[in-house]
């Protein structure tokens, strides 16, 4: 997922699905200098990390956030987070006594 999340294009496409909600490849491309084949390369590996998913509608695939997914991670960075501030304060402790 956080490799899938580290490409600059990718990372934009998933703040586009979370700030506009759902969107077909077109509208995805509209005002980019992205190519639709591109977007679509890039949403088929946000959706292998299992970021986004895709619905017909008529003779459009429609791609939606998975938050969920976000919400995984944010959940496993708090955790990192919160190991590394007890890491920093005992080390601070260490130092100043």
């Amino acid at each position: 997922m956080f490799a899938a999340l580290g490409d600059e294009t990718r990372l934009a496409i998933v703040a586009q699905l979370s700030s506009r909600g759902p969107r077909s490849i077109t509208s995805l491309t509209e005002g980019s200098s992205v190519t639709r084949q591109a977007v679509t390369k890039h949403l088929h590996v946000l959706n292998g990390a299992g970021l986004v998913h895709c619905s017909r509608r008529g003779r459009e695939s429609i791609w939606e956030l998975d938050s969920h997914r976000l919400q995984d991670a944010q959940r496993y960075l708090a955790e990192i987070s919160a190991h590394w501030d007890a890491a920093i304060d005992r080390l601070r402790k260490f130092v100043e006594d």
